[in-house]
Formats: structure tokens, C-alpha cells, sequence
């Protein structure tokens, strides 16, 4: 928030993007099953990390007159924010 506010007057544009269970090495764990809010233990869906290769391209692919500051790439099923 501060780069944004700060390089406004300089012509500098950032945003910020929030990154659901993208399938990597390091989710595998999850698909398998992870600790939710209610104590189970449940596989949580993954998305692709092509998708968040799009967004990363998208949010700099716009001109400097517009900007997204923040954006949330998640799989669909997944547990929404605070994992519940």
C-alpha cells in the first residue's frame, strides 16, 4: 500500500496478488489432506500454476493508466480465507 501511495507521483503502479493452492511441488500435501478450521483433516482442490502465470501477465500487461492493487487467484473449491 505505501509503494502505491508513494510512487503515485512518480508514475509507478504496483499491485499485489494473493495465491490460492496452486499446484506445486509444495502443495501436494494438500491434495492429499490438510487441517481445516473444524479440526478435520480434508484434501483441499489445487488450480493450476498457469493461472497464476495469467494474472502475473494480465496485471503487468496493463498500460500505466490503469492498475488492479489487488487481486485473490484461488481454486475454486478451495477453504475461502481463514481456511473455513
Amino acid at each position: 500500500k505505501a509503494l502505491a501511495l508513494e510512487g503515485r507521483a512518480l508514475g509507478i503502479a504496483c499491485g499485489q496478488i494473493d495465491i490460492g493452492n496452486a499446484a506445486t511441488d509444495m502443495t501436494r500435501q494438500i491434495e492429499a489432506g490438510a487441517l481445516q478450521a473444524d479440526g478435520q483433516v480434508r484434501p483441499e482442490p489445487t488450480m493450476s500454476a498457469e493461472h497464476v502465470a495469467d494474472a502475473v501477465l494480465y496485471m503487468a500487461g496493463l498500460p500505466l493508466e490503469a492498475n488492479v492493487l489487488t487481486m485473490t487467484v484461488m481454486a475454486t473449491g478451495m477453504p475461502f480465507v481463514g481456511r473455513g
